[in-house]
């Protein structure tokens, strides 16, 4: 009993197991109280904290996990802080035991993973939203939005984050102190749940894993903005541009997305994925194509690009990476590719610059040099690729090939010298 009482089960874990309702899936406050308690004792705290309450925000940060953790992992906290958690779980601390449980009570809900992970997602989609009518003590009484829509600019996206209500996602309401018992401001503590969320299911199995990444496509999908044929081309490419610059910076001027969000939140996960589950993740870009755009290739670049200097040490994953990459590239550039208007290949000048860098960064086994060069089975590999591509497009990549007469790479490299005598 006594390892019961301390176990730190949510409190509305209690009340949903007691319920007659149990057999449905909790509402959003459930969640949202789930992944504050992860932020409150997991998540590394801030070092500038909100000002708004900054006894709560004190009392709160010296009575939980932090000292816990730091005192039980020999006085290298500063250095754990850097390590992904899955290499740095300690299961003597208090920080590991809130994490474990809440594992737990999403396992012990009797509804399907998908339910589930479609409610975690739906509120980290709109999590701004749902934290600002919070704060502001309004409650989330309509349900969370659907409308995972992109701003028409920078400055409008506070607006339309909200969205319409989903009809399948009524809510109870979240209280109106949520925010002030983090300490936070709402745009910290938006980033920070996002941050928990993805955290939190890197910890449970596969099956949860697999309808993250079918979630995560299906509200990029239904973006009407990538939806809709009759958006201007240069209008959508800049507002998807502006949500996938950074979600941290969006935070602080109100104006993230739900696309934003989405991806920051794979990000999370994947940082806190074990290397074996990695390949998992190209699950997600398979759901997303056939890509018919380039404010969508971008996206999956996005998606997958933080992953590269990480496979970098684990090479047969790396060139699976790099080859969905270039098939995706191939969806919009293509020498038989259906995607419309036509777009010249100057446009994705920074992807180019992109695939560049990932390669060489394998190549030196770190970060680039001025003499690092690529390694010859990559070379091979996108040399193959490259033939997807059309012609102005394989020219900008031509320094990836094997040839010696075009990649000043081959012509360095002695065995490829040798096989390709001038």
């Amino acid at each position: 009993m006594v390892i019961i009482l301390q176990t730190p089960f949510s409190e509305s874990f209690a009340q949903y197991l007691g319920s007659s309702n149990s057999s449905i899936c909790p509402p959003p406050e459930y969640f949202a109280n789930l992944l504050l308690g992860l932020v409150n004792n997991v998540i590394p705290p801030l070092s500038s904290k909100s000002k708004s309450n900054p006894a709560d925000a004190s009392g709160r940060r010296t009575n939980f996990s932090k000292p816990h953790a730091s005192t039980q992992a020999g006085g290298n906290s500063n250095a754990d802080a850097q390590r992904a958690f899955y290499q740095n779980q300690d299961p003597g601390s208090y920080t590991q035991l809130v994490l474990e449980t809440a594992a737990i009570e999403i396992l012990s809900l009797s509804v399907p993973a998908s339910q589930i992970v479609s409610s975690l997602v739906q509120l980290i989609a709109h999590v701004q939203a749902m934290l600002i009518q919070s704060n502001t003590g309004q409650g989330m009484s309509g349900g969370l939005g659907q409308n995972s829509g992109l701003p028409t600019s920078p400055s409008g996206a506070g607006a339309e984050s909200a969205g319409a209500s989903r009809g399948n996602t009524s809510a109870s309401g979240i209280s109106a102190n949520f925010v002030s018992r983090s300490g936070y401001s709402c745009q910290q503590l938006s980033v920070l749940m996002i941050q928990a969320c993805g955290f939190l299911l890197a910890q449970l199995p596969p099956e949860f894993h697999m309808q993250l990444y079918s979630e995560a496509a299906r509200i990029i999908k239904d973006c009407r903005w990538l939806s809709d044929s009759s958006r201007p081309v240069k209008e959508l490419n800049s507002a998807v541009g502006y949500a996938l610059l950074d979600p941290t910076w969006a935070s602080q001027d109100s104006t993230s997305t739900a696309i934003g969000n989405i991806v920051a939140l794979l990000h999370s996960f994947f940082s806190n994925l074990p290397q074996e589950w990695l390949e998992s993740s190209h699950t997600v870009i398979k759901h997303l194509r056939p890509v018919t755009s380039v404010a969508m290739l971008r996206i999956a670049f996005r998606i997958l690009g933080p992953l590269l200097p990480r496979l970098a040490f684990a090479r047969p994953l790396f060139m699976k990476t790099l080859a969905l990459l270039f098939n995706v590239l191939g969806d919009v550039f293509g020498k038989n590719s259906q995607a419309s208007p036509h777009v010249p290949a100057s446009e994705i000048g920074d992807i180019i610059d992109f695939v560049h860098h990932a390669v060489m960064y394998e190549g030196q086994g770190g970060p680039v040099q001025s003499t690092s060069k690529p390694k010859v089975e990559i070379l091979t590999l996108c040399g193959k690729l490259l033939d997807l591509l059309r012609p102005d497009v394989q020219h900008l990549l031509s320094h990836l090939k094997t040839d010696p007469t075009s990649s000043i790479y081959a012509a360095t490299h002695p065995k490829l010298a040798q096989q390709h005598p001038s």
